[in-house]
């Protein structure tokens, strides 16, 4: 990977084996990434960049306009969020296992032992995300093989700095990145959705986005409140 700087604007540049030229704006921090095939010269990727800087900025201004949150300390009375909806933390120290339990209509109450570092209360919190994703993807995943008429054959959860999800083709496998646990509902479902068109559709091409339009109708809300809702400054992105 190599990286350019066109008006100020720094693009990482990655030649993939591929036959088009894809530009893309991620969040949280408006990061500009360009994939290229192999043969192509400098001077064209600079031509192209130039050519969509208006749109790049916009995508870029969309994401500095977005509420985020603090870093999180993983102490009383902090806001974390789950499944949509804004929790306040209440941190017990126990000796006993970690563990988080979901209490009243906005308390997750965190038990963990006591002198537990950040790093050490974050992991119990992950694990916690990784528990009901785990308990609510394969509901959507078979609805969905009944709908798309297709197989997943295995998914996983993992912290991805880039995509929300990602779909092996071959291996018929998906990955669902873990801060969609935090995510309302119905934007995971988009997502996992989103992954198993690819099953039938490798490329966003017109034919990806008429499935989309027949079996979700509303998926682009879903995508636009995805990337509107509060977001840290560590990891997120699609």
């Amino acid at each position: 990977m190599s990286q350019i700087n066109i008006n100020d604007i720094k693009v990482d540049v990655v030649y993939k084996n591929i036959k088009n030229i894809h530009l893309g704006v991620y969040p949280p921090n408006g990061k500009v990434r360009i994939s290229v095939p192999l043969f192509v010269k400098e001077d064209t990727i600079k031509l192209f960049i130039t050519t969509k800087l208006g749109w790049v900025r916009r995508q870029q201004r969309k994401f500095n306009e977005q509420p985020r949150q603090t870093s999180r300390e993983y102490k009383d009375k902090e806001s974390h969020y789950f499944q949509g909806k804004r929790y306040l933390l209440k941190v017990i120290e126990v000796n006993s296992t970690p563990k988080v339990v979901q209490q009243a209509a906005n308390i997750l109450t965190l038990q963990i032992r006591p002198g537990s570092s950040v790093e050490k209360r974050k992991a119990v919190m992950d694990k916690w995300y990784r528990y009901n994703l785990k308990e609510t993807i394969p509901i959507m995943i078979d609805k969905w093989e009944r709908i798309l008429k297709v197989k997943v054959n295995e998914f996983g959860i993992k912290q991805m700095k880039t995509r929300w999800g990602t779909c092996n083709t071959k291996e018929k496998r998906i990955w669902i990145n873990l801060e969609l646990a935090k995510k309302p509902l119905h934007c995971l479902e988009y997502i996992v959705f989103h992954e198993m068109i690819h099953l039938i559709e490798r490329k966003h091409n017109e034919r990806f986005k008429n499935i989309m339009n027949e079996k979700m109708p509303n998926w682009k809300r879903y995508k636009n409140e995805l990337n509107r809702f509060p977001v840290s400054h560590s990891t997120w992105s699609y």
